[in-house]
């Protein structure tokens, strides 16, 4: 396979499925979605056998638990899929939304219509169930996409893209609006990156790695994020059990996962209280705690953290955790340490809440929440097809919005410029 032509090949295609897909009217898209829904569900014994494969040799080829983990289908995830694609067709489309129309002195009508970005390759490795909201977020927004998911689940997204492709095709609408590229060359990716006549916005998702080797090699716009450095901040006006509760959710609800917390800040006065309640729970669930000196003091057997760790995304039962003096200081620390991605507070001081939401600047900021809530499905998204941490044109998880863009439009009635 010559790899240039082939991806070439898929470009030509995408472009032009794209400009009926960005036509395509509400029902048919919908109709698309919920085909596909369906599928996955009949398919689900295949789903399964499939991953079976991928998941044998990802162990034969050393794959640790966390890469593993974001591997495997089982019924709970294939649902998740399906109840997604549900929620997706059930929102509303962005398409062709009119908004901010107001009359000009001249007579002229000015306003802004939401429109597709075109063509989206979106990059990921190990998880299979970003095909499914990687094309159904594509598919309601009017985009089409060329999916690249990594060689260890290939034999998984070739089986739901299959059940993508029956979608497709029952709605009436072209399969080439959401293509896998079926090579595991990594020559793929680099074609897929720079492939500017076709491709409009290129995402990816996966280690810091990829997102960091596609961010500075890709001469398409990249929306993104490196690493998901999480912070949770007990203040002293905390409720001592929401704060447990909270902070151990963050922590170990899932280990290998961006908005996972891998800091933990809590304010002086308050941390002879709350550490040694969090502790026993952390220690219960086998997590390794690493913190400054005053934590140290505190929790027995907490290793001495060092600069490193609070630079640290581990995606592991590890976490680092600090004693910081005042509010002041929590938002000095997770401003400078931070990833941008998620931070939360935990406190009953309206004043204190407000400062955080404020001063904090990352994409998600959270008041008496658990970090893990940062995530498109769970902000009513349908699902996403990534998080970024960009300032420019998508912020936070990726859903429709984010894979719209603006155009002016002006409505006249013979109006001429004097």
């Amino acid at each position: 396979m010559d790899i240039k032509d082939y991806m070439q090949g898929l470009g030509l295609q995408a472009r032009a499925a794209g400009r009926v897909i960005s036509c395509a009217d509400t029902s048919k898209k919908n109709q698309a979605l919920l085909a596909i829904a369906e599928a996955l569900d009949k398919q689900q014994a295949l789903l399964i056998t499939e991953n079976q494969k991928d998941l044998a040799a990802g162990k034969l080829n050393g794959l640790d638990a966390a890469s593993l983990d974001r591997l495997a289908l089982t019924p709970i995830s294939i649902q998740a899929m399906i109840t997604g694609l549900k929620q997706i067709a059930a929102l509303p489309d962005p398409v062709g939304e009119i908004s901010h129309l107001s009359y000009q002195p001249s007579g002229i009508q000015v306003g802004q219509m939401r429109v597709p970005l075109g063509v989206i390759g979106i990059i990921y490795e190990s998880r299979p169930n970003v095909t499914v909201d990687a094309a159904a977020l594509c598919l309601k927004s009017g985009n089409a996409c060329i999916l690249r998911g990594g060689s260890e689940s290939i034999h998984s997204n070739q089986a739901i893209a299959a059940c993508i492709s029956q979608g497709l095709i029952a709605a009436g609408l072209p399969v080439t609006a959401v293509q896998i590229v079926e090579t595991t060359d990594r020559a793929a990716v680099g074609e897929l990156i720079t492939l500017q006549q076709y491709v409009d916005v290129i995402v990816p998702r996966g280690g810091k790695s990829l997102i960091e080797r596609i961010a500075n090699d890709a001469t398409i716009p990249v929306i993104k994020h490196l690493d998901g450095i999480c912070h949770v901040y007990i203040d002293d006006m905390a409720e001592i059990n929401k704060a447990v509760a909270i902070a151990v959710n963050a922590k170990t609800h899932r280990y290998g996962v961006c908005n996972a917390m891998e800091t933990l800040l809590v304010a002086e006065s308050i941390a002879v209280q709350v550490l040694p309640l969090l502790a026993a729970n952390y220690l219960e669930k086998g997590v390794e705690l690493r913190g400054c000196l005053k934590t140290c003091s505190i929790i027995p057997h907490c290793a001495r953290a060092s600069e490193d760790d609070w630079h640290t995304e581990y995606l592991a039962p590890i976490l680092a955790i600090k004693i910081v003096h005042d509010l002041d200081e929590a938002i000095a620390h997770i401003n400078h340490y931070s990833s941008s991605h998620t931070e939360a507070i935990v406190t009953e001081d309206y004043t204190k809440a407000r400062r955080f939401l404020r001063e904090v600047d990352s994409s998600s900021v959270m008041v008496n929440a658990s970090t893990r809530f940062a995530d498109g499905f769970e902000y009513g998204l349908g699902a996403e097809i990534g998080i970024s941490t960009n300032k420019l044109h998508a912020r936070g998880p990726v859903g429709l919005i984010g894979l719209t863009s603006l155009k002016y439009i002006v409505l006249g009635d013979g109006h001429i410029r004097q």
